[in-house]
This record gives structure tokens, C-alpha cells and sequence, in this order.
């Protein structure tokens, strides 16, 4: 059976609707599917509700956290929550938390361009979001495209929305808090595209050692942004930390080039995950 334990749905940054992933997967050859979308378990129910017969759906998120880098700065780093109850106080309220954050950010940005003559429209990209969808860059990074300004997400983010004038900065849950949450609420979590290098700043071996300490499950190995050497690397790390290996697309429908289950998780790698979850199961249609 063929896995993708990393996507995403139009509820944070993709472009299909969760009904959508899931056929998507399906018709790719997949068997089974992780729905990650940024700080929000908003698709989980939709996607559900869509699964063809004998699909399995592992219901997700990825959380943008804090983590020391372990060179002496504080980093972003997304860890993936697996299988957590989502009706968890901590997790609710964090989430709240930033998704309010997140779209007092978005619309700053998106004001301080128009503000400099960028023929967006503020009120339109705010109202254009889902209710429970965090927002984020990507979703202005889409309004500058349907003004013609860039032709991609990522000439939008070189360009404009990385650092300089229109950079807002965010404050992210610490990443030793998401781990606690997501344990408490019954989940367990997976360290998204750690060695990313070509992403922004990365963190340490020491760091990802740090982490497993506190309860992290796995690292995510296999992803697009890790060339063959990191992959090795990383790899036997996870293999140093007793951390299980996981590989994903991180699909994001259009936004990205990637295919959906471009990267796979082996079948043995998703049990165990399941088998450590208290918190929600993995369904099947």
C-alpha cells in the first residue's frame, strides 16, 4: 500500500477541497492519506465523509512551532500531529490563538502593499478565507498572483514575502509545548522536512535528539526538499534515536509542483504511528 502522510487542502494552503485530496489520492494509486493542513483540523470531516471503499484517512495537522536552532537562534519548525483529538482544550485554545494572530498579520502585510500601490484588495483576500482556516502567506501570496504581479507562490515569497517591508513577523507555539499538547491530547508528532536546508535556517542533530527526549515520534525523511545525501543523514539519525521514518509529498494541489505520493511511507511505519495514538484512529472508507 502506498502512504503520503503530508498534504494539504484548501482549509490552510492547498488548493483542493478535502473531498478533492481524497480523490486526487485515490486516483493517484494511493491507499492511504495523511490531511495536514497548517494549525487547523477544519477538513477532517469533509475528507472523511469522501473516502471511496477500503481508503484510509489519517487525520492531521501541521503546527508551525518555535525550536532553538541550536546554534543560539530561535527557528520555525512544523511538526506534524497525527491522530490527536481535536476537541483538546490546550489544542483549541492554541489554535484559536493563531489563527486570530495569523490573519491580524495577513491583513498588515496585505495593507502595507496596497498602501504602495499593489493592486490587491485587503477586505476581498480576507473574506475570500475560510472560517476556520489559518491564514497565512501563501494566501497573499495568491492574491499577488491573480493581479498579475508574480506568475508563482514562490516568485511571490523571493520577491516580497520574505523579510523586508511587507515581512511580518508571527510568534509560534514553542515547539517542547506543540509535543506536550499533542501527547496529552492522545496524538503523536513527526518532525516535517527537518534538514530542509533549501527552506531557511535548520535545526541540529543535538536539537532533533533534544526533541525525541520529549516525546517526539519521527522524523520525516523522505520529502522533496531533502537530497539523497540528507536523506542518509537524517535517516540514520532517526536510526540513532529510535525516531520512526516517514516520507510525504507535502502536496499542496497547484501551489507546488509536487505529485501526491511523490514520497511514501512505508505501511509497517503508519502501524506504529496508529498503534501510539490514543487520541483518534485511522479511518477507513
Amino acid at each position: 500500500m502506498r502512504i503520503d502522510l503530508h498534504t494539504h487542502s484548501n482549509q490552510s494552503d492547498g488548493t483542493d477541497t478535502p473531498e478533492q485530496l481524497v480523490a486526487a489520492a485515490a486516483a493517484a494509486g494511493l491507499g492511504a492519506l495523511a490531511i495536514t493542513d497548517h494549525d487547523t483540523a477544519a477538513g477532517w470531516a469533509e475528507a472523511a465523509a469522501a473516502l471511496p471503499a477500503g481508503f484510509q484517512l489519517v487525520r492531521g495537522a501541521e503546527l508551525s512551532c518555535a525550536a532553538p536552532d541550536g546554534r543560539g537562534r530561535l527557528i520555525t519548525v512544523h511538526l506534524l500531529a497525527y491522530l490527536y483529538d481535536a476537541t483538546s482544550p490546550a489544542i483549541v485554545d492554541e489554535q484559536l490563538r493563531l489563527r486570530a494572530e495569523r490573519r491580524h498579520r495577513l491583513r498588515r502585510m496585505a495593507d502595507q502593499m496596497v498602501a504602495d500601490g499593489f493592486p490587491i484588495n485587503t477586505d476581498e483576500l480576507m473574506s475570500g478565507l475560510p472560517d476556520d482556516a489559518p491564514a497565512g502567506r501563501p494566501h497573499l501570496a495568491m492574491a499577488l498572483i491573480r493581479a498579475g504581479v508574480v506568475s508563482s507562490v514562490d516568485e511571490a515569497f523571493a520577491s516580497y514575502l520574505t523579510g523586508g517591508r511587507y515581512y511580518v513577523p508571527r510568534t509560534d507555539t514553542p515547539v517542547e509545548r506543540a509535543i506536550e499538547m499533542v501527547r496529552d491530547a492522545g496524538g503523536v508528532t513527526v518532525l516535517a522536512h527537518p534538514f530542509a536546508i533549501s527552506r531557511g535556517p535548520i535545526v541540529t542533530a543535538e536539537v532533533v535528539a533534544d526533541l525525541a527526549g520529549r516525546g517526539l515520534a519521527g522524523v520525516e525523511v523522505d520529502h522533496p526538499d531533502h537530497d539523497r545525501e540528507t536523506r542518509a543523514r537524517l535517516r540514520g539519525l532517526a536510526g540513532e534515536l529510535g525516531l520512526l521514518v516517514t516520507g510525504s509529498s507535502d502536496y499542496h494541489g497547484t501551489n507546488k509542483t509536487v505529485r501526491l505520493g511523490q514520497e511514501t511511507t512505508h505501511p509497517d511505519v503508519l502501524d506504529a504511528l496508529a498503534e501510539r495514538a490514543t487520541g483518534g484512529k485511522v479511518l477507513v472508507g
